[in-house]
């Protein structure tokens, strides 16, 4: 079974995680990337939904044991890889050539949440599923290009909140504060929104990525110049 896969649907490619509560993982950072790699490729595509085949979880974010499996056997250097692959990830995102879409079809925690940042745009469906940031209380802090890319998506004191109290927030709320376009009422109501949404979409490709290039050249700048001094001595748990 494919971690990630894509389809399209008319001229709207459609990502999809499709593992459950889509951990994340070194596996799950290669094929993504691979994926958001074949999506530019296709020149038919004219916008990138991103979404779960779970019917409960988006992404449940960071697949710890994997990373506590690792840091037990003293694999660092997969731990790194996965971070730096993550990166590889967002970066992706925010510099995609089309518009990049989340449809939270269920729980976004963590690195789940933090994925959809990275989106332009995000949709979330109101019958069930919670957004938040847990890593205060996981003791696990932001690497700073998180910080910086996250802001571009959630209102800086709304940010604040949320990171410091780990809360979770459901759509309404989320739409009330502009994290998200729109609160849906089902997965079928979700669906019919993103994609009625993401068909209005027919950007050249090359203003498109200026236009992102330039309003993200410092989270760029932040993750290449910074992130690594947290990555490399795997400086990514406060235990206090």
């Amino acid at each position: 079974m494919a971690v990630v896969k894509w389809e399209k649907d008319g001229s709207v490619a459609l990502c999809l995680m499709n593992n459950g509560q889509n951990l994340q993982n070194l596996e799950f950072a290669q094929a993504m990337s691979r994926v958001l790699d074949e999506v530019v490729a296709d020149t038919e595509v004219t916008a990138m939904v991103l979404t779960s085949t779970d019917e409960k979880f988006f992404s449940n974010g960071v697949d710890v044991a994997w990373m506590g499996e690792r840091l037990a056997a003293q694999d660092f250097q997969a731990v790194k890889d996965f971070c730096y692959g993550m990166n590889d990830v967002f970066k992706k995102l925010l510099l995609l050539p089309v518009p990049a879409i989340a449809a939270i079809n269920g729980h976004a925690f963590g690195n789940g949440a933090i994925l959809s940042c990275a989106c332009d745009f995000r949709f979330m469906k109101s019958d069930r599923g919670f957004f938040c940031f847990p890593e205060v209380d996981l003791g696990i802090p932001f690497l700073p290009g998180m910080d910086a890319f996250v802001a571009k998506a959630v209102p800086a004191w709304k940010f604040n909140e949320m990171k410091l109290t780990g809360r979770r927030a459901a759509a309404p709320e989320l739409e009330e504060h502009h994290v998200i376009e729109k609160a849906c009422d089902n997965a079928e109501h979700l669906r019919e929104e993103v994609m009625a949404f993401a068909r209005t979409f027919h950007k050249k490709r090359g203003i498109f990525a200026e236009h992102k290039r330039r309003s993200h050249r410092h989270i760029l700048e932040i993750m290449d110049n910074e992130d690594p001094k947290v990555i490399e001595p795997l400086n990514l748990v406060v235990r206090e």
